[in-house]
């Protein structure tokens, strides 16, 4: 009985592992030049910028992003209307195809960091945790820049 009840099992895993879609891993996953702005205290959101680039075969989505120094980080993206009025929206979850980069930049996609837990101090940084489907997760050192800095270089 247990060689049979083992080709069973070995037979079944092999069939699922088989049929399984192939799909891209955090370690296909390359973040450059991630910065943010010091904020004013704790009571109006901070925000945070970076490239996501995806070298693998396969698309990937990042479904969530997560960091201590916020409660509620979103993915959120910047449009303006026709009357020149912008406004912030939830992203939701982005997709990145093969070879393609997205970035979280200034007047676009960005990651806002709702409900501070601390002020962003110029010069000090933090960690955020950039989650994809399938669990595979990048953890990226973010540094705190001056309040008025308009990309990574300060």
């Amino acid at each position: 009985m247990k060689p049979v009840f083992l080709s069973a099992v070995t037979a079944l895993m092999l069939n699922v592992s088989l049929s399984a879609p192939a799909l891209a891993g955090a370690e296909d996953i390359i973040v450059d030049g991630a910065w943010s702005r010091a904020s004013i205290g704790t009571s109006r959101p901070g925000v945070a910028y970076m490239t996501i680039r995806n070298t693998g075969d396969e698309p990937v989505t990042l479904t969530e992003i997560r960091t201590e120094i916020a409660m509620m980080p979103e993915i959120h993206r910047t449009s303006t209307n026709e009357q020149g009025v912008s406004s912030m929206t939830p992203a939701g979850e982005i997709k990145i195809e093969p070879g393609e980069t997205v970035a979280l930049e200034p007047g676009g996609l960005h990651a806002m960091l709702m409900r501070l837990q601390r002020p962003m101090a110029e010069g000090e940084s933090y960690k955020m945790t950039l989650v994809f489907s399938g669990g595979g997760e990048v953890v990226v050192e973010v540094p705190i820049l001056g309040v008025a800095a308009r990309g990574p270089e300060g």
